[in-house]
């Protein structure tokens, strides 16, 4: 199995984000690989996996590195195959896993309620208004199809009252705006949950809950970390039993599983991602990461 790592675009070594982790693949075993983020996000596909050489016979590979968008994605996994270099998840079971309304199928039964509109221009109030009105007078959180504004809770993330149509609206617009050309797809609307508090966030100062990434690869759980780099988890430790249950019925290779305790003690899914662009918390040993995914 070959590991492809974004490289710096300077000289073309590895990203300095990435190097420890290019360095933990190596002793473990793996083959590495180079490839430019820059060039895939400008549609330059054969330029950014011109230093790859075609292989003798199919080989599997893992990509590590920024996340792109699903259409990108296939333009890098059909390059690769051209090369005899297969990735692990093809670009349905990418997409599958990197928007959340496209798995959100997989895991509703133990995830907050989600509701998503796609956004083709201005944003249209009266069918968001009409999409959240089932969450009544409940508070709700906004992000688009991947990423929130977490970090500017109160201005582009929360909502304490889902009726409150103009907190909506001010909330979407301040979204839209922080979002900009990064903006993925559409609006995705979230039941708040109240989750154990951990600490607050020491820039933004956002409260910081209990939460863990789960990685599977081949639906077998192989890592287990505290999402958060901050703040003193104590004794808190999730029963997995449900949750590797769940990943059975993921249609994905690898990825990610974020899950969180609840202020009721309840744990549930808070979402998906995959694994190849899903980063590393800080508490996770590289080196076992490595050793985990080459067993």
């Amino acid at each position: 199995m070959t590991i492809l790592f974004c490289d710096n675009s300077i000289d073309r070594k590895v990203d300095p984000d990435f190097q420890d982790e290019h360095d933990a693949a190596l002793r473990r075993g793996f083959q590495v690989g180079l490839i430019s983020y820059e060039d895939i996000n400008a549609s330059n596909i054969t330029r950014s996996i011109s230093r790859l050489k075609s292989q003798s016979k199919l080989e599997t590979a893992i990509y590590r590195g920024w996340m792109i968008t699903p259409g990108k994605y296939a333009l890098l996994y059909e390059a690769l195959l051209a090369k005899n270099i297969k990735l692990i998840n093809n670009p349905e079971e990418y997409k599958s896993c990197h928007y959340l309304p496209e798995s959100y199928k997989w895991i509703k039964d133990f995830t907050p309620k989600t509701n998503w509109i796609p956004l083709t221009g201005e944003a249209d109030f009266d069918k968001i208004f009409k999409l959240i009105a089932e969450f009544e007078d409940g508070p709700i959180i906004l992000k688009d199809y991947v990423k929130s504004q977490k970090h500017n809770w109160d201005e582009a993330c929360y909502v304490p009252n889902a009726s409150d149509q103009e907190r909506v609206r001010n909330v979407v617009l301040r979204f839209i705006e922080l979002q900009g050309a990064d903006l993925n797809v559409g609006l995705v609307f979230r039941k708040f949950e109240e989750l154990e508090f951990l600490t607050n966030h020491h820039k933004s100062g956002m409260k910081l809950t209990k939460e863990f990434r789960l990685f599977f690869l081949w639906r077998r759980l192989i890592q287990v970390s505290q999402y958060w780099d901050e703040g003193d988890y104590g004794e808190v430790k999730p029963d997995l039993t449900l949750f590797s249950d769940v990943s059975q019925r993921i249609g994905s290779n690898f990825f990610t599983m974020d899950i969180a305790k609840k202020k009721d003690g309840e744990w549930i899914i808070i979402e998906l991602g995959d694994g190849q662009v899903s980063g590393l918390p800080e508490s996770v040993n590289i080196d076992s990461f490595y050793e985990s995914l080459m067993r």
